[in-house]
């Protein structure tokens, strides 16, 4: 049984995604990496000179496009997932960004005046 797995991500560069994966024990941990209901291809897991758990995995080139992409890295006995990656690309995301960004911007006014409010009350 391989409870209390995680994943931490230390390096994402050039496409390629580097992690640490813990809370194995003794064996090799079940680690899987999904692109929706794919495996991804090429993953590769290794103990290091220290005895810790090596992930690593290019990013497949149907992740990198128009629109929200999800990779899900999982223990492949549980189904658990243990960390993500999401890569947002292309136009169609614009507006929503800028929306979203506006209403940020809105909210942080509002909590400007009421914490200057209370200030100049107390």
């Amino acid at each position: 049984m391989t409870e209390g797995l995680s994943v931490t991500c230390t390096r994402f560069a050039s496409g390629i995604w580097e992690g640490e994966v813990t809370g194995a024990g003794e064996g090799r941990p079940p680690i899987e990496v999904l692109h929706g209901d794919r495996a991804v291809p090429d993953v590769r897991l290794a103990a290091d000179e220290t005895g810790r758990w090596r992930l690593r995995f290019p990013v497949p080139a149907d992740a990198v496009g128009e629109g929200v992409h999800t990779l899900l890295i999982r223990n492949a006995e549980t189904g658990e997932t243990l960390d993500s990656l999401t890569l947002i690309g292309g136009q169609a995301l614009e507006p929503d960004l800028r929306a979203e960004v506006s209403l940020l911007r809105a909210e942080l006014e509002l909590l400007k005046r009421a914490f200057r409010r209370h200030v100049r009350e107390s």
